[in-house]
């Protein structure tokens, strides 16, 4: 078990801020005779700040409500920043609680009656989707600390003890879950659990099986997707429809969802850009600092005028007609004018037991002309010719000749963010000689490192 103390990167952020009324520390590990929070100005321990709200007499004084317009702002959600500078989205209090809720509400079916848990850091917008739950009367069960210690099946733990009804993950998660070899439904009872939801990337067909072979049977899997941009989810679980494996079940209400082409024509059974063709409650009022509008104008509405473009790759099943994603299209895959997301590779990759991660990318010849595809792997034994060409021929039959990467390279590490997403951007620039910004967001950013210098990479 490892202490990690922030002291230090608390002093650089403090002293990088111009006004700073009260730094508050909770101590966590140490006792507060053991911390020296000299280093830090205007700090105060937890107990001492709670001391200035009190009255005189020593008494809590009573709460004040205060009526806001609808558009008054309620968060500044700060994008991760891996690919450029990060934006700042000004959520208001209407729009918010009112997606929220008729997520929680309408989508989930959630009530006084249920307990939600969902496993998420302080700075993801699951984190904030949680909390908003109390407006519909759940209650919450939150937890600090990694979700596979002291033992890998530490979660299941909470759900038997807390009576748990809706538990919210990542898609990771679930796959460390498989890897590690994990039977929940005969380890624990999980008889209140209803839903499982699972978010930060795509959920693969074959976790699909997993959960409902080896943690119950009848669960709703329920994979969402949103995004910090809109503070709520697109799409995602239906408490009166289906689940098929491998897709999201359907659009939430009041969220116009189509796939476009680059002409701006609606598609489906093929993959195209994620739209939404109306104003929908949680759109961003604003971003900070933004006066003249002119970066939420380019961040959304510069690809097709007049309507929200959401910057991923998506496909549309005309039979089910759920949602399958495939990717951030600004990261689409593009060889020879074929276009496709790198979730369909990993589909395929997820089939290779001896694979324990990946990552797709394009990356752009020296003239810019022409893209090719590299696909890199975390693997339990070495790379040799027999996997590779099993490999390759196995997405040649289940996608196309022209989806089989240039490149497959062995490699120790995939990057992600703090929240599990695959980088795949960051080390399209990394390829490209470019450097990466905000890195802090990064939960190992030691391993772009690894994708410098390259020799293969530097050969076309």
């Amino acid at each position: 078990m490892k202490t990690h103390d922030h002291l230090g990167k608390l002093t650089q952020v403090i002293n990088q801020l111009k006004q700073v009324e009260k730094v508050v520390i909770i101590p966590f590990v140490h006792r507060e005779v053991e911390i020296d929070k000299s280093g830090v100005r205007n700090s105060m321990f937890l107990d001492e700040f709670l001391d200035l709200g009190l009255n005189q007499d020593g008494t809590v004084p009573q709460l004040q409500y205060e009526q806001v317009p609808f558009n008054h702002p309620l968060f500044i959600m700060y994008s991760s920043g891996t690919t450029g500078a990060p934006k700042c989205m000004v959520h208001s209090v209407g729009g918010t609680l009112l997606k929220h809720l008729e997520e929680h509400i309408v989508q989930g079916n959630r009530s006084t009656e249920d307990t939600l848990m969902y496993y998420t850091t302080t700075g993801w917008m699951m984190w904030n989707w949680e909390v908003t739950a109390l407006a519909a009367g759940c209650s919450l069960v939150l937890y600090d600390g990694s979700p596979l210690h002291p033992h890998t099946a530490v979660m299941w733990d909470i759900v038997d003890e807390c009576g748990v009804t809706v538990f919210g993950t990542s898609a990771k998660w679930i796959a460390v879950q498989e890897e590690r070899h994990l039977q929940p439904r005969t380890s624990h009872s999980l008889k209140t659990l209803k839903a499982i939801c699972s978010t930060g990337s795509p959920l693969v067909p074959h976790s699909y099986d997993y959960v409902y072979r080896e943690i119950k049977a009848d669960v709703l899997l329920a994979s969402i997707s949103g995004g910090t941009d809109i503070i709520a989810c697109f799409m995602g679980e239906n408490s009166v429809l289906p689940v098929f494996k491998g897709e999201i079940q359907s659009p939430h209400l009041g969220c116009s969802i189509q796939a476009w082409d680059d002409l701006g024509e609606r598609v489906e059974g093929v993959s195209g850009e994620l739209v939404c063709t109306v104003p929908f409650p949680s759109m961003p009022t604003r971003f900070w600092n933004d006066e003249d509008g002119a970066k939420y104008h380019s961040a959304y509405f510069d690809k097709f005028p007049g309507v929200w473009s959401h910057g991923d790759y998506i496909y549309i099943n005309p039979k089910t007609k759920g949602f399958l994603m495939l990717g951030r299209s600004d990261g689409t895959l593009n060889p020879s004018g074929v276009r496709f997301g790198s979730a369909e590779i990993y589909n395929i990759v997820e089939q290779f037991p001896e694979i324990s991660d990946s990552l797709c990318v394009g990356q752009r010849s020296p003239d810019g002309l022409e893209e090719r595809v590299l696909l890199f792997l975390k693997l339990q034994v070495p790379l040799g010719p027999v996997l590779v060409d099993k490999l390759r021929k196995t997405i040649r039959s289940q996608l196309s000749a022209r989806h089989v990467p240039a490149l497959i390279l062995q490699i120790e590490d995939i990057p992600y963010t703090i929240n599990g997403k695959k980088v795949e951007l960051a080390v399209k620039k990394v390829l490209a000689g470019q450097k990466v910004s905000n890195l802090g967001a990064l939960g190992n950013p030691e391993s772009l490192k690894l994708y410098e210098n390259i020799p293969e990479t530097k050969q076309w």
